[in-house]
């Protein structure tokens, strides 16, 4: 197995991931904390998602999925290609309030789908290649890669922990 296919492995598990914390959970159920002060399903699944969106767009050079079409109003937010819930406050957490559970999952198709074809051409070179020199030591393609997936990990975990909280 190369480097790209055990990339787009790792990449493709996620669609399956968000929709089965998110199946069947009313607007209601994907925006309940499942305790005061915990972030809900949809909230997490939201950030996982926008945080792939923007780091693979910036990885591109292009926009984000989340800044075209109506992502942003089937959320009940701005396009702000910013605002990915980095450092969100509680009111902040309580605003990402998609209109049903289609409208996570849509998006984090989309993203996926971008996504998975970014890695599709990727060659073990390419993974040495900087991405951002604002750390010591600079960022490689392939260290951005590793941990925009193990952030999305932690995140679908937590989404289907909080399902279960929920009662959902």
């Amino acid at each position: 197995m190369n480097v790209s296919d055990v990339l787009t492995e790792t990449y493709g598990r996620l669609p399956d991931l968000v929709r089965a914390a998110v199946d069947g959970l009313s607007p209601e159920q994907l925006c309940r904390p499942p305790a005061p002060g915990a972030n809900p399903v949809a909230w997490l699944v939201w950030h996982l998602t926008r945080v792939q969106d923007h780091h693979v767009a910036d990885l591109l050079g292009t926009d984000q999925i989340w800044e075209s079409g109506d992502w942003a109003g089937r959320f009940g937010l701005r396009p702000d290609p910013d605002d990915t819930g980095y450092g969100h406050t509680p009111e902040q957490v309580a605003a990402v309030r998609p209109e049903n559970a289609a409208a996570l999952v849509d998006y984090h198709e989309a993203v996926g789908a971008r996504t998975r074809e970014f890695l599709a051409g990727l060659t073990p070179a390419d993974l040495d290649r900087i991405v951002d020199e604002d750390w010591d030591p600079p960022v490689t393609l392939g260290v951005r890669l590793v941990s925009v997936a193990d952030d999305d990990l932690q995140h679908v975990g937590q989404a289907a922990y909080a399902r279960g909280l929920i009662g959902g």
